[in-house]
């Protein structure tokens, strides 16, 4: 988009710019148009230039989507401990400075699990000569015997199941199985996955395999974290494809089903990494904080292109073009890059214990880590007064399709060791429908990502993060956390 649009007057300028599209729309997707003449009442016209040099660029230029293809492409995937975490590291503190953004790393400890080998089959009996499980070890799996092991499957629809059944585990293999079909079914199962080996272990079970949380599959298992308490029992464990967890339910009601399990996982010493803050100084309020946060780790499976690639480029262009205005807003908008999200979260209680001075000055945290899917609107969890004071600033996103408040969850994993500090929590809510057709699998990949819905969020992140920092008042801080059932930790 060429600098001359900004020479137009505001109310032009603004109405170009929101209703303009990416050189490669998808025709899927509905034009984004232009908010009416009287959403804009209630800003100035300093403010509706600021909007104009934000969205519009975030629309026209396909800069995050380049960026996108960058990481995904270029990196890979990027699992805390490995060297390609570390490359991750390097590649954005090097498009940070070519940014003019000043960015610097923060030391985080952070596990070290590797895959290795993975595969496993339902044994021959008298019913069946024998089938090959589609699976994938989960992250913080032990090993079996290089042999493999072999043990009678029970299955279990819940862990009040699995604790009924006492005893009756030892030296079998739990098999957690689930009926997920869409997005708002994660968090009612994802317990089966991150708690369930761990309690199987307790309970004298050999391994544990988990349905995978998914809402698409084309027999493809999807990853993810499973925690053991330190010095506690541990198993082997996998998720297994969606197709394979129903042929094991149907197999199991016709009598009993072995499998074969062999995984080669291992656990490393814990390895140095960063985070990778970066930040816009702000022009009256420098030592007032808003927040921008992403994962840059990933799964070792995929590209890590929704998760979180697609929150890693709309944090970091909202810096970039925040960076490029006329005047910096009023506070300070600083970007973290978390490490070690998907496997224990250490970036983010690093980043709170290093800036546990600060946190009283963060007036404003925001979490992108939810695919890259279009936006919807906004959410908060703030003290009273907050839907007040936002209002005026979401006239710019009407032409996104998000200009207004939703209920529902503001944070997300790497905020929450910010909950006891009080910090304010904004949602840039995006639809992630269809985010678990590819998370943590294989699949999570560039193509997944329509690239008119990650430049349409990028927008949207950008406006909100100076919205943020220049509003003349502050919101006011939450009283207690967000909920009694957070989001589940991935």
């Amino acid at each position: 988009m060429s600098t001359s649009v900004f020479a137009l007057p505001v109310s032009l300028a603004l109405h170009l710019l929101t209703s303009a599209a990416p050189a490669s729309p998808s025709p899927a997707t509905a034009p984004v148009k232009p908010p009416p003449a009287s959403a804009v009442k209630g800003l100035t016209a300093a403010q509706l230039d600021a909007a104009g040099r934000l969205v519009g660029p975030a629309l026209t230029e396909g800069h995050s989507y380049a960026r996108l293809a960058e990481l995904t492409d270029g990196v890979g995937p990027r699992l805390s401990g490995s060297e390609s975490a570390e490359a991750a590291v390097q590649w954005a503190l090097r498009s940070f400075k070519a940014d003019g953004v000043k960015a610097w790393k923060e030391p985080v400890k952070v596990p070290h699990w590797v895959r290795g080998e993975e595969h496993g089959e339902i044994v021959t009996s008298e019913r069946t000569r024998g089938l090959p499980l589609s699976l994938m070890a989960l992250g913080g799996s032990a090993p079996t015997p290089p042999e493999g092991l072999t043990a009678e499957v029970v299955e279990v629809g819940s862990l009040e199941d699995l604790a009924a059944l006492g005893d009756q585990v030892k030296g079998r293999i739990v098999f957690f199985n689930h009926d997920m079909s869409e997005a708002a079914d994660y968090g009612r199962f994802a317990g089966m996955r991150s708690r369930g080996p761990a309690l199987a272990a307790k309970q004298g079970a050999v391994a544990a395999l988990v349905r995978s949380l998914a809402t698409a599959s084309l027999r493809s298992p999807h990853t993810g974290a499973t925690r053991f308490d330190e010095g506690g029992a541990r198993l082997p464990a996998a998720a297994v494809s969606v197709e394979d967890a129903l042929t094991l339910h149907r197999m199991l009601q016709g009598g009993p089903v072995k499998v074969r399990l062999v995984l080669g996982c291992s656990e490393l010493p814990d390895a140095d990494s960063s985070n990778v803050v970066a930040e816009v100084r702000g022009r009256e309020k420098p030592d007032e904080v808003v927040l921008l946060g992403a994962h840059l780790d990933s799964w070792d499976v995929g590209t890590g292109a929704h998760d979180d690639g697609a929150g890693v480029v709309m944090v970091m262009e909202a810096a970039r073009l925040i960076a490029k205005l006329p005047q910096a807003p009023r506070r300070t908008v600083r970007v973290v890059l978390f490490m070690n999200e998907e496997n224990g979260l250490r970036g983010g209680r690093a980043y709170a214990e290093a800036h546990a001075k600060e946190l009283p000055k963060h007036v404003a945290a925001v979490e992108m880590d939810a695919g890259g899917g279009p936006p919807l609107g906004v959410s908060l969890h703030a003290g009273p007064g907050g839907e007040a004071l936002l209002r005026p600033w979401l006239a710019p996103l009407d032409g996104l399709g998000a200009g207004r408040f939703m209920v529902g969850h503001a944070t997300g994993a790497d905020l929450s060791p910010m909950e006891p500090a009080h910090v304010p929590f904004v949602g840039v809510r995006v639809d992630s429908s269809r985010y678990f057709d590819v998370h943590h699998s294989m699949a999570d990949t560039l193509d997944k990502v329509d690239p008119r819905d990650l430049s349409r969020s990028t927008a949207a992140v950008a406006w909100m993060a100076y919205a943020l920092a220049e509003a003349p008042a502050l919101l006011a801080r939450p009283t207690g956390p967000e909920s009694d059932n957070p989001p589940p930790k991935k």
